[in-house]
């Protein structure tokens, strides 16, 4: 009996701290300034749709891996573990008892690659990529995983065009919340 006494008036503190801390009289941290908001509203959805202007060629983006990528993911995206995960090859291995998921063989569309790299990268300054770089090492990935030619620009009306090898893989989520993330790509 005591320990539900003492588990109730711990829940109980617990639960007055969170309403406490809900109340302006804390002050912490401030309203994001609509600068802030429209640097995190960057929502790029599989069609393409949210894309900013810009472009990048694989070439363009073989240097900026090299710069900004290479110390966590290898010199040509094999993986430093535990820094970074391997983003090439794996094509196949999926059903295999050894999955090794990469750019090429794991994602299903192109603009998520993008995306990621936008949000995510590099590990430690997240979110510091322009358009254009970020286009430019999303050209190198797909290249190296065999996805495009060395000549290919990417942009944003040729990346939702990729046809990425795992693209029938997922299943769509049957939550209505998000059915607009599972319309298939025009």
């Amino acid at each position: 009996m005591r320990r539900i006494g003492l588990f109730s008036t711990l829940a109980f503190a617990a639960f007055a701290v969170c309403l406490y801390g809900q109340t302006r009289r804390l002050q912490l941290g401030r309203t994001p300034t609509p600068a802030e908001v429209r640097r995190w509203n960057i929502t790029v959805l599989p069609d393409g749709t949210g894309l900013p202007a810009g472009s990048g060629t694989v070439a363009e983006g073989k240097l900026v891996y090299a710069d900004k990528c290479s110390g966590c993911h290898g010199d040509s995206g094999e993986g430093r573990e535990p820094l970074g995960s391997s983003l090439a090859g794996g094509q196949g291995t999926l059903q295999s008892s050894n999955p090794v998921l990469t750019v090429g063989s794991y994602w299903p569309y192109a603009t998520t690659v993008w995306d990621y790299i936008h949000r995510a990268m590099p590990y430690a300054t997240p979110g510091t990529l322009s358009a254009n770089e970020t286009y430019a090492l999303t050209a190198f990935l797909l290249y190296r995983n065999g996805i495009i030619r060395k000549d290919d620009v990417m942009n944003q009306q040729i990346l939702p065009k990729v046809r990425m090898p795992n693209r029938n893989g997922f299943v769509p989520d049957p939550r209505p919340d998000i059915r607009v993330l599972n319309q298939k790509p025009k």
